[in-house]
């Protein structure tokens, strides 16, 4: 499964990243700003994780100049097509991404993949949740997946992502658990994640797919319910919600996410940068979001960042073919 790519040590890979930093004699360098480039709406996981690490740099004093810049289109695309093409003057600028670069790469839904910019790191790792309004008939995952046994078409699965994305993606999978056929879900692409709510609020839904970490923030604000999430096990920031393989189906995932910079960005700036992620995770600021938002860390910088990229193209691409969404 994927989420055991995500299951190396985290310490000695900051160590790894520590080591490489003071080689280029960039450990102690200080990054003035950043401005984070968000490929999705407000409200989704891109849009939470840039956010978050945002806060954390400028709470503990890392960073101290922070902005952000929301531009939705072509299921990320369009924010990796502006990044490539103002590269020179992007030199303080991260992309958030994440599987998401990897699954819609492998389906041409744009032309570039993260070859075509210059991977930075990734830093967390979020789980899939499966959401339901607070009034909604089911109280269970068992509940739905026995409608979709009888009648595929009977349940109405509501994204943040395209179709044959990983929202898509993680509910396929689930049902793929269950006993059904993972190619008849009925999927209702949104683009990001608090239009997707608000199909779900509006009926046009029965369930949400989305991140674990958003599915806390609707939980907290009362207006849904969490039926179950992806982990291998619960999480302490919601030990109430039951995992899909404690439920009795074999499935699990984790969704990476991670920061990307501008193709032919220096060495020395990476180096700039990973030292400030590795420095941040050191913080009680840090930990304070993280905890939020329920995120399982995952650092893996510069050249395993990379190698973990090309990793997940064979994997994600097995299981897409597996699922009926490549040939």
């Amino acid at each position: 499964m994927l989420s055991k790519l995500l299951a190396r040590r985290r310490s000695t890979l900051m160590a790894t990243a520590l080591v490489s930093c003071l080689g280029a004699g960039m450990a102690q360098a200080a990054v003035d700003s950043v401005h984070f480039l968000i490929p999705g709406g407000a409200g989704g996981g891109w849009d939470g994780t840039a956010r978050g690490t945002g806060e954390a740099l400028s709470k503990s004093g890392l960073v101290s100049t922070i902005s952000y810049e929301n531009m939705s289109g072509g299921g990320g695309g369009k924010a990796i097509a502006h990044l490539i093409e103002v590269a020179e003057q992007a030199q303080d600028t991260l992309m958030v991404n994440s599987t998401p670069i990897v699954i819609r790469s492998l389906s041409k839904v744009f032309p570039q993949s993260f070859r075509d910019l210059t991977p930075v790191a990734a830093t967390i790792g979020d789980f899939g949740a499966f959401v339901v309004a607070k009034d909604s008939k089911y109280t269970s995952f068992k509940q739905m997946a026995d409608d979709y046994l009888a009648n595929p078409r009977s349940v109405t699965v509501a994204g943040g992502s395209a179709r044959g994305s990983m929202d898509h993606l993680v509910a396929a999978m689930a049902f793929k658990a269950a006993g059904g056929d993972p190619r008849r879900v009925k999927y209702l692409a949104y683009d990001a994640g608090g239009k997707a709510m608000a199909g779900l609020l509006s009926g046009e839904a029965h369930v949400l797919s989305t991140g674990f970490s958003e599915a806390l923030a609707l939980a907290e604000a009362g207006e849904v319910r969490i039926l179950a999430m992806t982990g291998e096990e619960r999480s302490a920031a919601a030990p109430e919600v039951p995992t899909l393989q404690e439920l009795g189906y074999d499935a699990s995932f984790v969704n990476w996410r991670g920061f990307f910079g501008a193709p032919g960005l220096p060495q020395a700036k990476v180096d700039q940068y990973v030292s400030m992620l590795d420095q941040m995770y050191q913080t009680q600021e840090w930990a304070t979001v993280r905890d939020r938002n329920g995120w399982a860390e995952a650092f893996k910088p510069g050249p395993q960042f990379v190698a973990f990229l090309e990793q997940q193209e064979k994997v994600i691409g097995d299981l897409m073919r597996e699922l009926g969404f490549l040939q």
